[in-house]
């Protein structure tokens, strides 16, 4: 400082502490941020009954829109144009809210309906049936007991053993493909998707 005056060499390096301590505060709450998103997105691995049930608002983040649409919003996919109606792979459809275990491939048939169909779930304790008259329609709406989540619809199906036919929405559900299920922590349920029973 010469007579007071803050000369320009000064001024240079108060500056430069400056823009490094703004850079340091930015890099700092960008990583937060980025761990605070992480944790929020990052898939759970197996199922626990003990979790609680994400808020709705935290499912809108974790989701796809779709997805979110069909098990908060009741919505429908188009038959043909979603994820699992062709699935051959042998595994375990698990509920994509919570992670539980709900159906499997070895359960599942082509209906020709362009949706994953099958002809029972891994037990009917499971899902709750209720009523839907919507769109003019008399319906059985399937639900996961346990998150709540809109699956689809049960129809009777007298060829079937369980007299039932679930048509249900590809979204709804996370596959777990047979040789990912040990790793997932599923293996419990590796003899119910060993075998495949002849479709209705």
């Amino acid at each position: 400082m010469n007579g007071g005056r803050i000369t320009s060499d000064e001024k240079s390096t108060v500056s430069t502490y400056i823009g490094l301590i703004v850079v340091t505060a930015l890099v700092v709450g960008g990583i937060y941020f980025f761990i605070l998103s992480q944790k929020e997105t990052k898939q759970v691995i197996g199922f626990d009954p003990k979790l609680p049930i994400p808020s709705d608002s935290s499912l809108r983040r974790r989701l796809k829109a779709e997805a979110y649409h069909v098990v908060r919003e009741n919505g429908t996919q188009m038959p043909f144009q979603n994820e699992f109606w062709n699935n051959e792979r042998p595994g375990l459809y698990v509920d994509v809210i919570n992670n539980e275990p709900l159906f499997t491939s070895a359960d599942k048939y082509d209906a020709g309906l362009g949706m994953p169909t099958f002809t029972k779930p891994i037990s009917d304790d499971l899902l709750v049936e209720t009523l839907d008259a919507s769109h003019d329609m008399q319906r059985i709406e399937v639900r996961a007991k346990r998150s709540n989540a809109h699956l689809g619809h049960v129809f009777p199906e007298p060829r079937a053993a369980s007299g039932k036919r679930y048509t249900l929405n590809s979204a709804a559900f996370r596959f777990i493909p047979v040789d990912q299920m040990k790793l997932e922590h599923y293996e419990a349920y590796l003899p119910l998707v060993e075998t495949k029973p002849a479709a209705p």
